[in-house]
């Protein structure tokens, strides 16, 4: 079964969007413990560090993550489709 390659793309970029939104959420009430797991999933000690969030930033990762999944996603369908 080959994949539209144009959708599946859409998909990758819809949920990295809606992934970024709530991880922003998450990070904006609860940012103590959010800094703990990132540096656990990084290991890393972020003791020394802070996060900074702004409306600017959280919709230019939105963007930019969105894109970047999109690309990915087709890549990924279009390989896919040409190794069946």
């Amino acid at each position: 079964m080959k994949l539209d390659a144009l959708k599946f793309g859409y998909a990758a970029g819809i949920t990295a969007g809606i992934v970024w939104v709530v991880c922003s959420v998450l990070v904006l009430s609860l940012p103590s413990m959010t800094m703990d797991m990132g540096g656990g999933m990084t290991h890393m000690d972020p003791s020394q560090m802070a996060w900074s969030m702004t409306p600017s930033g959280l919709l230019l990762g939105l963007v930019a993550w969105s894109i970047v999944a999109a690309a990915f996603g087709w890549l990924v369908a279009a390989i896919y489709n040409r190794l069946l």
